[in-house]
């Protein structure tokens, strides 16, 4: 599988059960085949950390080319919140995907709410987000979120948000 290494997560469940599965690294083209987002829409570049069932850290590098930034104050660019908070969801949206395997490639992530979104600083060209998101909860094909966005360590934006998974065509 391109851009897929796994290892095992050194913690071991209570009860001493397998390991977690650790994904190390996703690239942009296991990224691509697990959500159907495009330019302009795919705002994660590159996972790192992935933790089935568990978490993941989504990596956006922003660059003063994206398309948002001719309209979003061109004249002293901000990546809009609203993007953040989609970034966030793709992240958790191929977590899923690689938690539920192969089958569940390409399958729609439709948000159903978002919670208590904070907005720290902003984010400017030149800046690299890492997005943190560790699943809440899972019922059946709903799944809740808490997403944190960081830049050189520091909090720049946070929700909590859930999201539905469903077929492409239905």
């Amino acid at each position: 599988m391109d851009g897929l290494e796994t290892s095992a997560h050194s913690d071991q469940t209570a009860s001493g059960d397998n390991a977690p599965v650790v994904i190390k690294s996703l690239d942009i083209a296991r990224i691509k085949h697990a959500i159907p987002h495009r330019f302009p829409m795919l705002m994660i570049d590159r996972m790192e950390d992935v933790v089935l069932d568990h978490s993941a850290v989504g990596i956006k590098n922003v660059t003063v080319n994206e398309h948002f930034f001719e309209g979003h104050f061109p004249e002293r660019p901000v990546m809009p919140g609203v993007l953040i908070i989609e970034a966030m969801a793709q992240t958790a949206g191929v977590l899923v995907v690689e938690t539920l395997g192969g089958d569940a490639a390409g399958r729609l992530v439709y948000f159903m709410t978002i919670e208590n979104a904070k907005f720290r600083r902003p984010v400017v060209p030149g800046d690299q987000l890492r997005i943190h998101v560790e699943r809440d909860r899972r019922r059946g094909n709903v799944w809740k979120f808490k997403g944190t966005a960081r830049v050189d360590g520091t909090i720049v934006a946070e929700a909590m948000y859930s999201a539905m998974i469903l077929d492409r065509d239905r």
